[in-house]
């Protein structure tokens, strides 16, 4: 099984960016663990602050993985692009977010992903990212 994890802006800067709420360990340490425990999943990661390089990557799934789990952290609140694209793709989607976004800014509240998605998974800090994939391979 291969899946690939889409990172949007600002979670590069995971681990030093509000650690109250995002934790102190960064993605990179925290991807290397996820290899090591879904060793039977071919798992990649790609990250942009730029919405038109996660829409690319995201079109670039639909031929090579077979699930993607997209935190597309702030354009989930503002892309239609990014949604079009989900819509536009056979590759299933699970939403993720590290924190409860019902329990911030109401903003936040909004998902234009979510109606295209598999399913979401949010408030469970990086272990969201945990259950996405464990989703997947549940569903093999």
């Amino acid at each position: 099984m291969k899946l690939i994890i889409i990172n949007g802006p600002n979670l590069n800067l995971l681990g030093k960016r509000e650690p109250g709420i995002y934790g102190n360990q960064t993605f990179t340490e925290f991807f290397t663990a996820l290899q090591f425990k879904f060793k039977e999943v071919e798992l990649a990661y790609f990250q942009s602050n730029i919405e038109g390089e996660m829409i690319t990557k995201i079109q670039e799934a639909d031929e090579d993985y077979e699930g993607v789990i997209l935190n597309a952290g702030a354009y989930t609140h503002t892309s239609i692009g990014i949604a079009d694209a989900i819509k536009a793709i056979t590759t299933p989607v699970v939403e993720v977010h590290i924190s409860n976004t019902f329990g911030r800014e109401e903003f936040r509240h909004q998902s234009y992903i979510s109606p295209h998605a598999k399913g979401v998974i949010l408030g469970f800090g990086l272990q969201s990212y945990v259950l996405a994939i464990q989703s997947f391979i549940d569903q093999k």
